[in-house]
């Protein structure tokens, strides 16, 4: 390190300082912070699992403790409320860390509690993002990109500030946490970031102005059955510059959204049934994901995993025992589902079109089926104010 103002020696200028341990606001301080207290939890009983390394578990006679750490932000829930405390008093003795109570704001993300269950939102951080844009005054619009619309590579003149592109989209980026509506527009924008356009840039606007007009809306969780249940679906060859399809998946824990995901295949699939397969692959993947972190949290599932599909060839292409010639280069695909489905770990049915929640991770909509969907995905106006920075 660099000598500090007022501890300079000028006979020795040319020199800088060794540094034995992290020092507070070093770029590598609150990894070796992190370091040491994930080292300190199994000495008080935590153990973490593979799928989440920032997840630790304490299991007592009396319930269990869970603990979620990131870098220097913690929150500690469970069932047990003295092995709660035992927990904080012991990391309160061995770290200089503070108890703020109730869980209110965390990572950007606004927890307010109702009559109902939790609301979470990011509303503070909208309200930040619009005026870095100077966008806090615009008129705002119903959907967040147009109906059925797809944006093209080379479409106008390129925009003449990439960074601020750049910049504004990562930071919607993190805003999909609590607002899956948005993230199919998220999606499309971010495919442009080497070189956007004024088009491009326009349909970042757009997000803008439909978020200036739902800033305080979030996700609602309440109590419900411990059901685990999932919506596949697959925009083939949507997109206009190299015909590889969107795959969109939602996955519920009675009727509260816990996971979702807009993207772009890998891959170019030759029919609709190629491309929902894919969709289907990897929502497969995230369920078995998913489960094994319920194990890890002692959540019991009675019955397997619902995956809901709205197109017939492709759940009978599950089901189906014989390879066809049209099918064998998505084997790996194929075999990963039809696995689940013959071993009764996983449940395929088919759903309607207009039923599927997850159209509207794949595609614009208009303005009634979106708000439709919004619904399902138990988006709706929260009443939480934050106060304070």
């Amino acid at each position: 390190m660099t000598q500090p103002p007022g501890f300079d020696d000028v006979t020795t200028s040319h020199l800088v300082c060794k540094l034995h341990k992290s020092l507070y606001g070093l770029k590598q301080a609150p990894r070796a912070w992190n370091d040491r207290f994930t080292k300190f939890l199994p000495l008080l009983g935590f153990q973490h699992t593979y799928s989440d390394s920032s997840l630790f578990v304490k299991t007592v006679d009396s319930g269990i403790v869970i603990l979620l750490l990131y870098v220097d932000d913690i929150i500690i829930t469970g069932n047990a409320d003295a092995a709660m405390q035992q927990v904080i008093s012991a990391l309160t003795k061995e770290f200089d860390i503070k108890d703020l109570g109730d869980l209110h704001f965390f990572m950007g993300i606004q927890i307010s509690r109702t009559a109902h269950g939790l609301c979470l939102s990011q509303s503070k951080y909208i309200l930040d993002l619009l005026t870095k844009t100077e966008m806090l005054e615009s008129k705002s619009c119903e959907t967040p990109c147009l109906p059925y619309n797809r944006l093209l590579k080379d479409d106008g003149a390129p925009y003449t500030n990439p960074t601020l592109y750049r910049s504004v989209v990562g930071a919607l980026q993190y805003l999909t946490f609590t607002r899956p509506d948005i993230a199919f527009s998220v999606n499309q924008v971010c495919q442009f970031m080497q070189q956007p356009m004024i088009a491009h840039f326009t349909a970042v606007k757009r997000i803008l102005r439909y978020l200036k007009g739902t800033i305080h809306h979030g996700l609602t969780y309440s109590q419900g059955p411990l059901q685990l249940k999932a919506f596949s679906d697959a925009d083939w060859a949507g997109d206009p510059n190299d015909r590889r399809s969107t795959t969109g998946m939602a996955v519920f824990l009675g009727n509260n959204p816990i996971s979702w995901s807009s993207k772009k295949q890998l891959t170019v699939s030759r029919s609709s049934t190629e491309a929902e397969y894919r969709a289907l692959s990897s929502t497969s993947a995230e369920l078995d994901w998913i489960k094994q972190l319920l194990v890890f949290l002692q959540v019991p599932l009675t019955s397997p995993p619902v995956l809901f599909c709205d197109n017939l060839s492709t759940i009978a292409l599950a089901f189906n025992p014989v390879q066809h010639q049209r099918t064998k280069h998505i084997e790996v695909d194929v075999h990963f589902v039809r696995e689940r489905v013959a071993k009764k770990q996983l449940s395929l049915q088919f759903v309607s079109s207009k039923e599927q929640f997850a159209d509207i991770l794949t595609k614009g909509l208009s303005s009634p089926l979106f708000r439709t969907h919004c619904t399902n995905l138990m988006l709706r106006a929260s009443n939480h104010v934050f106060a304070g920075g």
